[in-house]
């Protein structure tokens, strides 16, 4: 019963963010065929952070009236919203309408706010849920959580979205009256003949050439569907567990009450034994842990600034840092840093370290990566080593340590605030939740407004050797 609880919380942390991850992964394939081009993924970034009235009216709610609103129903009803919309897009995702003027993919966008108002309101309910549950199961979820990223980047990897080549096409330019060559005229019987002779020329230029996907984006939606029906029929399982949950948290008093009796018996030797069963029987007296305001404002900073940086800045600009190396680089990154998720949390398993000092040097590495993904999209069209293997691989890796290490930063922290309280894991979601607000609210009239960061063309951009 217990293996069967680990897989079912796994399952069930893995509809937290498959869908939004799942369009992440997809945007490769999605920037060349939706209107918004280059500016779709700034679009997505800015839209997630508008769904996030429904986290903001869970934490109002929880902190103004707690204990009035229960997480099973809200559950209930964002995962069956997240697998409607899910299937909804495989029908509906090239739909466009014009909007003030402009051509835009209006049903891909509407649906998106929807799926952000799923991921987004997971955050506030899904880890109070689990403050239900024994602790051990806590790196479960989190596991799942990282497979949300995982399974939709194996299936992105399996498509091939959004590679391309480049090919030399010559275009014909005719000149009716070139410079330097005179008109020849003359007269055939009753019949006046003009010469008026041509110049053609040939310029070759590079012209991209999109390589179709093993398969269509309708058939992405619909597996995208599948995992959150997934998620929706393994959280129905946990809520028909209640002897499972009843018998380990009964387990978790008695170990509670051992080591009591065994520190009472310590303290006192020469009391009786009626006296340390008394003693022992109230497991309201459960010791918490009890962290200092310097310490607990530091881990709450960290989940901010490493959800601003990890879902709201980085990932505004990511074609931009990855597309200028080519397709492939911008299609590996995506799919391989979601690949490192998971590979994070199962690094928090075997090295779950609580020291403070430890996440915030892992959190500095992890911004130093960040830093030379942001430096490559403010250089774009022309980053360092374009051209180069090695800039592409070098780009790629980047981002994969980028993405596993504020991953970990992000797993840690969470760990560290379920021994707090439930309440601790509300606000932890709502912390989430503000850093990535503030990420996606700061990058938008950066990109979209004030232009500041340059499209890569390959038949009209040229970079200094």
């Amino acid at each position: 019963m217990a293996l069967l609880t680990h897989l079912l919380v796994c399952i069930f942390g893995s509809g937290s963010w498959v869908a939004i991850n799942g369009l992440w992964v997809e945007l490769p394939l999605l920037v060349t065929k939706l209107p918004e081009g280059w500016y779709l993924p700034s679009y997505l970034t800015i839209i997630i952070q508008l769904a996030n009235v429904g986290p903001l009216f869970i934490t109002l709610l929880h902190r103004f009236r707690p204990g009035y609103l229960s997480e099973v129903p809200v559950i209930y009803v964002v995962l069956a919203l997240g697998t409607t919309a899910c299937f909804l897009f495989a029908f509906l995702w090239e739909k466009t309408s014009v909007v003030a003027g402009v051509l835009h993919s209006t049903a891909f966008l509407v649906l998106t706010f929807f799926l952000a108002l799923v991921d987004c309101t997971s955050s506030v309910t899904f880890l109070p849920f689990m403050a239900r549950l024994p602790a051990q199961y806590l790196t479960s979820f989190f596991v799942g959580e990282g497979l949300s990223g995982l399974l939709p980047a194996l299936v992105a990897l399996a498509q091939g979205s959004g590679l391309n080549s480049c090919s030399q096409v010559t275009n014909s330019s005719i000149t009716t009256e070139p410079p330097n060559i005179t008109k020849a005229s003359f007269t055939l019987g009753s019949l006046n003949i003009t010469l008026n002779p041509d110049l053609t020329t040939s310029t070759p230029q590079l012209e991209t050439c999109y390589i179709p996907a093993n398969f269509s984006p309708f058939v992405f939606f619909l597996l995208l569907t599948i995992m959150m029906a997934c998620c929706l029929t393994a959280f129905f399982g946990l809520t028909r567990l209640p002897k499972q949950w009843e018998l380990s948290t009964e387990d978790l008093l008695v170990s509670q009450v051992t080591l009591r009796s065994f520190q009472l018996q310590e303290a006192s030797a020469g009391s009786s034994n009626r006296d340390s069963c008394l003693s022992v029987a109230r497991p309201e007296e459960k010791k918490t842990t009890v962290w200092p305001q310097a310490q607990l404002a530091f881990i709450y900073i960290l989940v901010v600034f490493t959800n601003a940086l990890t879902n709201g800045i980085l990932p505004s600009v990511q074609t931009y840092s990855c597309m200028s190396y080519g397709s492939v680089a911008y299609h590996l990154s995506a799919t391989l840093s979601a690949m490192a998720n998971p590979l994070a949390c199962l690094l928090a398993m075997c090295l779950p370290s609580r020291s403070l000092l430890w996440l915030g040097v892992i959190t500095v590495v992890g911004t130093g990566f960040g830093a030379y993904n942001m430096a490559m999209a403010v250089l774009s069209p022309c980053p360092l080593l374009k051209g180069s293997h090695w800039g592409e691989a070098i780009i790629v890796i980047s981002w994969v340590l980028f993405t596993g290490t504020l991953s970990y930063v992000k797993v840690m922290t969470g760990v560290l605030l379920r021994d707090l309280s439930h309440s601790a894991l509300v606000w932890c979601g709502a912390a989430e939740q503000m850093g990535s607000a503030f990420g996606a609210i700061l990058m938008f009239p950066l990109v979209n407004v004030l232009n500041l960061f340059k499209s890569a063309d390959g038949s009209s951009q040229q970079c200094p050797s």
